[in-house]
């Protein structure tokens, strides 16, 4: 077996993210003792996104952030793309069909493929 080390990395994915390229690798923690500090930046980011019954709303989202353990940076934004791909265009969709958001609906068909 072939040990890997892993890291929690902290990720922002943008609204407009086109692949893995525009994930940012915010912050890093080396193990689980930098861990708690980290995760408490990820409630921070994410804090604007709730709703009047405190629980998580994608569609609130200015971009998405993630918590992810892998080994590499590179890894990290493979991954951090791929979770927040769908959240994404949950989003966008919402903007299109609640504010009628002609950059979300260029977004969801030139990025994702998906007619609004």
């Amino acid at each position: 077996m072939i040990f890997k080390q892993k890291f929690y990395y902290l990720t922002k994915t943008p609204l407009s993210a086109e692949g893995p390229k525009d994930v940012q690798i915010l912050d890093r923690a080396d193990d689980s003792n930098q861990f708690p500090e980290l995760f408490s930046k990820y409630e921070q980011h994410r804090s604007h996104a709730f709703n009047d019954d405190s629980l998580y709303s994608i569609v609130r989202a200015d971009d998405i952030y993630d918590l992810v353990r892998t080994g590499t940076e590179k890894e990290a934004r493979e991954l951090a793309f791929e979770k927040a791909e769908p959240e994404i265009i949950t989003n966008l969709q919402h903007r299109v069909m609640q504010k009628d958001d002609k950059q979300a609906a260029a977004i969801l068909r030139e990025n994702h493929q998906v007619e609004v």
